[in-house]
């Protein structure tokens, strides 16, 4: 129903309850979206293979000079690939919401366990395992936290994490639980725009009221990504109107205030101005397939490049760039990158296809069967 006006989409639509939620109808695949996140993830490979500067540092953890010497033009379009991750996020409020429509609560929980866990634990132990066979990069963990990153929940624990970009999955973490709240009332059109707007308030308040918990629960950081993911798909699913539209500008001037302090104190590469516009580029895609400008896009083969995504970013960063480290006077630098980023490519596939789908289905049957058991008992 994208593109057509609200009031018309509020006449079609029967009035959905929270006590039973409306059948999910089956939509069209929107395989656009499967490319954008294999983009999304091979941008943020590349910058952390070839686009990354340390500070206070005269070289490069992993190349051991500046990789602004070694390879200069590869480097300045790489130092902006860490804007897949927020991306990532936009992608993710988008695809939760629509994945979810319908779901019950157990439902939704069971799709994402099945979704997050099996490629994790096993890019926990593997990343573990490669960063044992090639020390000196990074510190590999003991045991007792390793075990700990089993359950994702390192973060909130205060325990560092097997391999850096796992930062993510506790902002995905915090997202889902939040957003469980909503889907528990049954979605509507309403209640998720109450949503954004709650959640977008508390974001903006989190900052400057200092207390730990809303900070924890907000998640400014990350927040307005998903809330324009959420957004992009009420108007995917309803048609464009101006309080969605608000929404998502709300969230794009937020968003690059974000960035601005992103570069400022985290990645020290880049400027503002060329970040914010590749996000704004990337925004303005989201925007064409949410109104379905891409529905056109039929490539089924974007389905496997998308289902490549989830474990190409656990996988790369900590063992890759340990690789880079141990064949960096072996080879071309261009060369070694373009190597490195297929032969993860090659593991990401194979772990999709050997690891979370079996995974996956014995996973679900067991949840399944046990609240099957609860709901009985």
């Amino acid at each position: 129903m994208s593109g057509l006006p609200l009031i018309q989409t509020a006449q079609l639509l029967p009035a959905p309850t929270a006590v039973s939620p409306p059948r999910r109808e089956r939509r069209p695949r929107l395989y656009a979206l499967d490319g954008i996140r294999l983009l999304a993830a091979l941008m943020v490979a590349v910058h952390h293979f070839a686009g990354t500067r340390r500070v206070n540092q005269p070289g490069n953890l992993i190349w051991g000079r500046p990789v602004s010497d070694i390879m200069p033009t590869v480097f300045h379009v790489a130092n902006y690939g860490w804007i897949g991750v927020e991306i990532f996020f936009v992608i993710s409020g988008f695809v939760i919401c629509m994945s979810c429509w319908g779901r019950t609560p157990r439902q939704f929980f069971v799709s994402r366990v099945i979704r997050l866990y099996p490629a994790y634990w096993f890019a926990v132990l593997f990343t573990t395992a490669a960063l044992t066979a090639l020390p000196g990069v990074w510190e590999r963990l003991a045991p007792r936290d390793v075990l700990l990153n089993l359950t994702m929940l390192q973060s909130g624990s205060g325990v560092q994490n097997v391999d850096g970009v796992y930062w993510t999955l506790w902002s995905e973490l915090r997202f889902y639980l939040l957003f469980l709240v909503v889907v528990g009332m049954g979605l509507t059109y309403r209640r998720v725009v109450v949503f954004c707007c709650v959640w977008g308030a508390a974001a903006m308040l989190a900052p400057v009221a200092k207390w730990p918990l809303l900070e924890l629960i907000a998640d400014p950081e990350a927040s307005w990504y998903f809330i324009a993911g959420l957004a992009l798909y009420l108007m995917h699913r309803f048609g464009q109107d101006l309080l969605l539209w608000g929404i998502l500008g709300m969230s794009w001037l937020m968003g690059q205030k974000e960035i601005g302090t992103r570069i400022d104190e985290v990645e020290h590469v880049g400027s503002w101005r060329g970040a914010v516009l590749v996000f704004t580029v990337f925004l303005g895609v989201m925007i064409a397939v949410a109104v379905g400008w891409t529905d056109r896009v039929q490539w089924r083969w974007l389905v496997t490049a998308g289902s490549l995504t989830y474990p190409l970013y656990l996988l790369h960063y900590a063992a890759g760039t340990a690789v880079i480290n141990r064949l960096r006077d072996e080879m071309d630098a261009r060369l070694l990158v373009a190597v490195v980023l297929a032969g993860f490519l090659l593991l990401s596939w194979a772990v999709h296809r050997f690891v979370e789908r079996p995974l996956a289905g014995a996973v679900k049957r067991g949840l399944d069967g046990a609240f099957s058991r609860l709901r009985d008992g």
